[in-house]
């Protein structure tokens, strides 16, 4: 996969439909990926968006406004247009996931999900199978692409979250799994993205119909030899008439 345009800021929280959800600069005529990037406030989210988008780090963000970001990229020889949705962090409130209205919207909005949490806070790693609950409720009967990253992975020194409970959750979850750092490696975030993009099939347009179904609707040719034994029964018919006639 490669970057190709600059990064754009749309807007805060897409409403499907709306002009800002469905722009994006240059994007006429590609296939548009939609990817909501999920997890617990301060797991690095806003700096994962940014480095897979700039290449860039940044260390201090202003907090978290749920921007929209546009890109493009090339998958496999196909240019894409990809819009990443920012999102801020989820609480949990009672044993509970604590979701606004507009977070379901944006999880609603997706074509596919990356859900993030920080090996320094156990905390959201624990709220991870909760909001991927949440997540598949909100798509029932869709198959949502989704994958697990581990972020600060370069933090050893507080590490909380060892990476093989990482890999085992998201083996339940049936997700891929990355440990990446932000700070330190651009290619481990890179392949996190890349493998959604890759998943995000082409949309059916509305109306059309699969091949094999359209194809059972078209009536069957008749079969030429019955087609021909009718047409000689109708000229031994009408020759028989004649002579009948006749006499």
């Amino acid at each position: 996969m490669r970057l190709v345009q600059n990064m754009c800021t749309i807007a805060e929280y897409p409403v499907a439909g709306s002009a800002a959800a469905d722009c994006c600069p240059g994007a006429a005529g590609r296939r548009l990926v939609k990817i909501a990037v999920l997890g617990a406030s301060g797991v690095g989210k806003t700096a994962l968006v940014v480095r897979f988008l700039t290449k860039r780090f940044i260390g201090d963000y202003e907090r978290n406004a749920g921007n929209l970001y546009s890109r493009q990229v090339q998958v496999d020889g196909e240019t894409l247009a990809i819009q990443v949705q920012d999102t801020p962090g989820v609480q949990v409130h009672e044993d509970s996931l604590s979701c606004s209205e507009q977070l379901n919207g944006c999880i609603r909005w997706a074509d596919a999900v990356l859900i993030v949490f920080s090996v320094t806070d156990y905390k959201s790693y624990e709220l991870i199978g909760q909001l991927h609950q949440h997540v598949r409720q909100l798509h029932l009967g869709a198959r949502l692409p989704m994958a697990l990253v581990a972020n600060k992975a370069d933090l050893l020194h507080i590490k909380q979250v060892d990476p093989q409970l990482g890999l085992q959750l998201a083996s339940v979850l049936g997700c891929p799994f990355y440990e990446v750092s932000v700070s330190e490696n651009y290619n481990d975030v890179y392949n996190a993205f890349h493998v959604l993009c890759k998943a995000v099939g082409p949309k059916q347009q509305p109306g059309s119909m699969p091949e094999k179904r359209r194809a059972s609707l078209i009536p069957r040719p008749k079969s030429p030899n019955m087609q021909d034994l009718k047409r000689r029964f109708k000229q031994a018919l009408s020759a028989k008439v004649r002579t009948v006639t006749s006499i």
